[in-house]
C-alpha cells in the first residue's frame, strides 16, 4: 500500500450508487466490488498505472492506493466520489423528480479528471448491444492492458496511448470490434493530451474539443463527459431507448423522441443529466420496450 486516505461526506451518500456508473459490465477487469462491498478500481493517470480501493469507515470513505498512480488517485478521491458536485443546485420540476430526489438523497455525480479512460469504453459502446461492448472492453484489457499495481489479482489497467495504438486489426477483429469503432480510438489516442484537457473544461468547451475527432459525436461525448467531468447537464441524446424512457415517466406517452425530450427537460436547464438520472431511478421509466433489439454480432465470422 502506498497510501491512505479518508474522506467524511457533508450529509447522506451513497457509494454503491455513485461509484457503479463506472463500472463496464460484471466483468470489467478494470472495476471490481469485493463482497464486503468494497470497490476497486484500476486506472491509468498522468503519473501512471494505479489501483484504489474505496469503502465505507464509519461515517466516512476510506481509500487505500498502490501504484505510481497512488498519490494521484488519493489527490483525486473527493473528486472521483462527487464532493465537487451541489444537489443543492437541483430544484425537482414534476411530482416524480421530486420523489426520487428524495428518496436517493446520496445521490452524487462522481469526476474521474480521467477523459480517455471513459471516452474508449464509450466508443466501443457506440451502436452495439451492451454485451457486446462489455466482452470488447473485457478482452482487450486482458490482452492488451497491464497488471494492476496491489494486491487484487486479476485485475488490469488499460493500455496507454501507444499500446493502443499498436493493438493489430485482427485483435480488434477477435473482440468484436468493427473498423469504424476501432479507427475512433485510434484517432482519439493519437490525441490523447489534447483530450484529456477536456477534463477542466466547461460542457461546451469539452464537448467540442471530443466532437473534433470523427467518429465521436454528441452521445459518445456526453457519456464520457458524465463521468470524467461529472457535468450535470451532459444530457445523452441519439439513446435508442433513453427519450422514450423519459417520456413515459412523465407523460405516460410512448414514442418521445431526442427533440421531444428536450422540451420535457427545458425546466432542468443545467442539471439536465442529474434529472435524467432521478427519473431512471424512479422505476416509472422501466417501460415495455417495443423497439427491435440489437442483434449481436460475430465480428470473428465475417
Amino acid at each position: 500500500m502506498v497510501g491512505r486516505r479518508v474522506w467524511v461526506p457533508s450529509c447522506a451518500y451513497d457509494l454503491a450508487r455513485n461509484l457503479g456508473v463506472l463500472r463496464r459490465g460484471p466483468g470489467d477487469p478494470a472495476f471490481r466490488v469485493d463482497a464486503d462491498g468494497a470497490f476497486w478500481r484500476a486506472s491509468r493517470t498522468p503519473h501512471g498505472p494505479g489501483t484504489v480501493r474505496i469503502a465505507r469507515d464509519g461515517k466516512g470513505v476510506e481509500a487505500q492506493a498502490w501504484g505510481p498512480g497512488a498519490e494521484w488517485l488519493l489527490d483525486h478521491l473527493p473528486g472521483l466520489l462527487g464532493a465537487d458536485d451541489d444537489p443543492s443546485a437541483f430544484t425537482p420540476r414534476h411530482r416524480l423528480v421530486h420523489e426520487a430526489h428524495r428518496r436517493n438523497p446520496g445521490l452524487r455525480l462522481i469526476r474521474t479528471g480521467l477523459v480517455l479512460e471513459s471516452l474508449i469504453p464509450s466508443i466501443l459502446e457506440q451502436k452495439v448491444t451492451s454485451d457486446e461492448a462489455y466482452r470488447a472492453w473485457r478482452l482487450l484489457l486482458q490482452r492488451h492492458g497491464e497488471p494492476a499495481p496491489g494486491p487484487m489479482e486479476r485485475m488490469r489497467v488499460m493500455p496507454d496511448p501507444r499500446a493502443w495504438a499498436l493493438i493489430p486489426s485482427w485483435e480488434w477483429h477477435r473482440a468484436g470490434v468493427d473498423g469504424k469503432r476501432s479507427a475512433t480510438i485510434l484517432r482519439a489516442v493519437r490525441v490523447a493530451r489534447r483530450l484529456e484537457e477536456a477534463a477542466s473544461m466547461d460542457l461546451d468547451a469539452a464537448s467540442q474539443r471530443l466532437r473534433l475527432i470523427p467518429g465521436i459525436g454528441p452521445w459518445t461525448a456526453a457519456e464520457t463527459l458524465q463521468r470524467s467531468n461529472g457535468t450535470p447537464d451532459a444530457i445523452t441524446v441519439g439513446d435508442l431507448h433513453l427519450p422514450r424512457m423519459v417520456g413515459y415517466a412523465l407523460t405516460g406517452e410512448r414514442g418521445t423522441d431526442d427533440a421531444a425530450m428536450l422540451e420535457l427537460l427545458a425546466p432542468y436547464a443545467g442539471q439536465r443529466h442529474r434529472a435524467a438520472r432521478l427519473i431512471l431511478l424512479s422505476g416509472r421509466a422501466a417501460m415495455p420496450r417495443r423497439a427491435p433489439r440489437f442483434a449481436v454480432r460475430d465480428f470473428r465470422a465475417m
